[in-house]
């Protein structure tokens, strides 16, 4: 067993864990954030999505002893209270998802994209959820999803 200490939603946590122990793992089995999803166990589809330190990752790629001393976001880190981030509540307005299995990954790695680009146009959106996928959509009602979701994050003098 090795300690582990991180900051996971803004909150310092330490756990014993097993060395080999993945990120999505720890998050989901020893903190019980199960908004982390684990849907392929190849880093194909991209249903784990996380931050560290406030880059995207897939948690299933990454041991957990990895992340000792860095700052973990995770969907369940989003919402303020009742509140929905906007990205979350874009994606409910729009329909960006079906089943809802992908939705926290993809949530995430939008994120990550209007990080690096506040006003990304279509292409720059499907690019980036290269990584993502989601077996019930045609990625459309997504794609929307997002770009209303980077919108509301610039604020309204963005639409103007």
């Amino acid at each position: 067993m090795i300690q582990v200490s991180l900051t996971v939603n803004g909150a310092s946590v330490t756990a014993e864990i097993e060395p080999r122990m993945l990120l999505v793992q720890f998050l989901r089995e020893q903190l019980r954030l199960t908004g982390t999803h684990v849907g392929c166990d190849t880093s194909q589809c991209g249903a784990c999505v996380v931050h560290v330190d406030g880059v995207s990752v897939k948690s299933c790629t990454m041991l957990a002893v990895q992340a000792q001393g860095a700052a973990v976001a995770t969907i369940e880190g989003l919402a303020a209270g009742e509140t929905l981030h906007p990205m979350q509540a874009a994606f409910r307005a729009h329909h960006g998802l079906q089943c809802g299995y992908c939705t926290p990954g993809m949530v995430m790695s939008a994120l990550d994209l209007v990080r690096h680009n506040p006003d990304p146009s279509e292409r720059a959106i499907r690019d980036w959820l290269d990584g993502n996928l989601c077996r019930c959509t045609g990625y459309q009602n997504i794609v929307k999803a997002i770009a209303a979701g980077a919108q509301a994050m610039r604020g309204p003098a963005a639409s103007s």
